[in-house]
């Protein structure tokens, strides 16, 4: 018998047709950057207690980490995520992409909890069980994602004013914690670090879905390296990924003080 709603000899696997398989390849991309990008943050901090032992700590300025192949092994495996989520970009919409990068919070909280005997809270458990709700709920209903011929509809899209102002005040904002509050409270606060991190990763979720696209379309035989738009949003990437990756360690300096 067939459900309420669905004509009979049909199936809810025949009504509902699901995602699209663009959009299963960017979802599968997306989950393994999340996985991937989790352990970094506990590979990472093990290694900057292991080289804050042994030398100057990092939360005091030392740089002793960078001999340490722990610390190394967690900023490569931070880079394979990356990779995979720049790759999520190029298959499924921004909207799909992007929160499931919660997820990787999940993976951290776990592995913080068995690898570095950190215990979560009552209010750390249920944040963690609102980012995978929210996440299930937009895969679900993620929409199929709008069909771009050119990474110059993307930079049409791009320099609209509405984007341009929103720029203007997020670039305007980093600025201003960079220079004004990180100075004042960057040792006691790791919210300026992170507010530097989601302001400027607001932009470069916008500049890599369109390097993304780029490059998928080139591959697929429509040469977009030919534009000097794909160039200027290569910039942009490189620009975003550095300051953000130098935010994280200053985070990632940060939790440990009271460690090392």
């Amino acid at each position: 018998m067939a459900p309420p709603g669905v004509p009979p000899g049909r199936s809810w696997v025949d009504a509902y047709r699901g995602m699209s398989a663009d959009n299963i390849k960017g979802l599968v991309l997306a989950l393994s950057s999340s996985f991937f990008i989790g352990a970094s943050f506990i590979i990472k901090k093990k290694g900057l207690k292991k080289a804050g032992s042994s030398g100057v700590r990092a939360g005091a300025g030392g740089y002793s980490y960078l001999y340490e192949p722990l610390w190394w092994t967690g900023m490569i495996t931070m880079i394979v995520g990356e990779i995979a989520n720049f790759a999520a970009y190029a298959f499924a919409p921004a909207i799909l992409v992007t929160p499931l990068g919660a997820l990787s919070i999940i993976i951290s909280a776990a592995l913080a909890h068995i690898i570095l005997r950190e215990r979560l809270h009552i209010f750390g458990i249920l944040g963690c069980i609102l980012c995978v709700v929210g996440s299930i709920t937009i895969v679900l209903h993620a929409p199929q994602e709008r069909e771009i011929d050119s990474v110059k509809e993307v930079w049409d899209l791009a320099t609209e004013p509405a984007f341009l102002c929103y720029a203007t005040i997020v670039i305007a904002a980093a600025f201003i914690i960079i220079f004004h509050f990180i100075p004042q409270y960057g040792q006691t606060h790791v919210l300026a670090y992170l507010g530097v991190c989601s302001l400027i990763g607001s932009l470069s979720v916008m500049a890599v879905k369109a390097l993304g696209i780029a490059l998928k379309l080139t591959f697929s035989g429509m040469n977009q390296l030919i534009y000097p738009q794909t160039w200027a949003f290569t910039i942009m990437v490189a620009i975003c990924v550095v300051t953000q990756m130098n935010y994280l360690n200053k985070i990632c300096k940060h939790a440990i003080i009271s460690y090392v």
